[in-house]
């Protein structure tokens, strides 16, 4: 059994249309946990990695044999935990990186598997800062002609989703 975190991003929440559809991707797989994680009360970066920390404690889940999945800031969340902790994997949708107001710019990610999609045309986290990280720490990196919800590339995602999850499967033994 692995376990997928999924992290909304700063303006949306849990019902969220990315959320909601890698959710839908997750279970229909079998040996999937999905936690759909809220965070519409904590604006702040800190207070959402660390509402994460805890929901993760509390349920008791190794990190090893969980997927870090969220968007923008989620994305952020996302890599944060996946550079405290050996994650099965980390995919991040257009994530708040290189950003100065955030407390990490750059987080070292120790995920056995990672995997970015960004928007060419994003405007709220600029492509340049997300292609240089993923370049720096060798990540697997999808670029779209979309926008930062990139909800025009909404199947492109899914596809990408369910085949890094059976990859993660396949690495937890669990296929």
């Amino acid at each position: 059994m692995i376990t997928v975190y999924l992290s909304h991003g700063l303006e949306s929440g849990p019902g969220a249309l990315k959320v909601q559809a890698l959710k839908g991707v997750a279970e229909r797989l079998d040996n999937v946990d999905t936690v759909v994680m809220d965070y519409r009360q904590q604006p702040d970066p800190r207070d959402r990695l660390e509402h994460l920390r805890q929901t993760l404690a509390e349920r008791g889940d190794d990190p090893a044999r969980c997927v870090m999945a969220g968007s923008s800031l989620g994305g952020w969340v996302s890599a944060m935990l996946g550079a405290e902790h050996a994650v099965l994997g980390c995919f991040l949708l257009a994530p708040a990186l290189g950003i100065a107001a955030y407390p990490e710019t750059s987080p070292v990610l120790k995920a056995r598997v990672c995997h970015l999609v960004h928007g060419w045309q994003d405007d709220v986290v600029a492509p340049g800062p997300v292609i240089d990280y993923a370049r720096e720490q060798r990540l697997s990196l999808r670029l779209l002609d979309d926008d930062h919800r990139l909800h025009a590339s909404l199947s492109i995602i899914l596809d990408d989703f369910e085949r890094f999850l059976h990859h993660c499967q396949a690495l937890a033994g669990c296929e």
